[in-house]
């Protein structure tokens, strides 16, 4: 038996689940727009536990969604996973944020593309077949007229995730099929962090980092013009 607390913080839906064997006991999540998972992670972490009638101390692993996404995001969830393993001795699992996103849907022919927005026109994306085996590797790349071309000419394609918005209007294919409102959540995480827990396949917590995709850039402001 496991009983796993699932992060999921990369991109703008704040999600926390405990699972028991892969299957959902509780689950927490805030999606409003806005990245507010310093404020709401620690009380949600707090209140799943409450609902099932668990301590921190007994859990058997904290799971966390590694990236690519938000840098700020990410760096709020794999710091509170890490504290909590450090703090209780518990071992480290990461998700692939987009792996996990693709559990989202289920189809029986076709290809599954989850996107996360990376600003402007660029995603990060990656291919996934029906049975939700990676096929493409993870990129960020900007979206265009041609963009999956290849997938839409032999496949009915879904696209899904924040970064599939953007797409609507620039990807004009009969066999594109867009998904809305389906993010990464910590309800997907379960099955997934379950599995990686059976085989031992744990991080180092001390050198555990997010898988960013991308430097993180700082946008210097402008300087204001001096008043006389």
């Amino acid at each position: 038996m496991s009983i796993i607390l699932n992060i999921e913080t990369a991109t703008k839906n704040c999600s926390v689940s405990i699972a028991k064997n892969g299957e959902i006991l509780a689950l927490k999540e805030l999606n409003n727009g806005n990245y507010s998972h310093a404020e709401v992670l620690h009380p949600f972490i707090v209140d799943v536990l409450k609902e099932v009638n668990l301590t921190t101390k007994e859990i058997d692993a904290v799971a966390v969604s590694k990236g690519p996404g938000s840098y700020t995001g990410l760096r709020i969830g794999v710091s509170a996973a890490k504290g909590l393993c450090f703090a209780f001795d518990k071992p480290l699992i990461s998700i692939d944020t987009l792996t996990g996103l693709s559990y989202a849907i289920s189809i029986d022919k076709g290809i599954i593309i989850p996107m996360i927005d990376a600003r402007r026109m660029e995603v990060y994306a990656a291919v996934y077949n029906q049975d939700h085996q990676q096929i493409r590797e993870i990129k960020a790349e900007v979206i265009d007229e041609n963009s999956f071309s290849d997938y839409l000419e032999k496949h009915k394609v879904y696209f899904l995730g924040d970064g599939s918005q953007k797409c609507k209007t620039i990807i004009n294919h009969k066999n594109a099929v867009f998904i809305d409102d389906k993010f990464p959540s910590a309800k997907e995480m379960a099955k997934l962090s379950f599995i990686k827990y059976k085989k031992s396949d744990i991080e180092d917590v001390a050198y555990f980092e997010p898988f960013y995709l991308k430097d993180f850039v700082v946008i210097p402001e402008k300087k204001k013009k001096p008043t006389f």
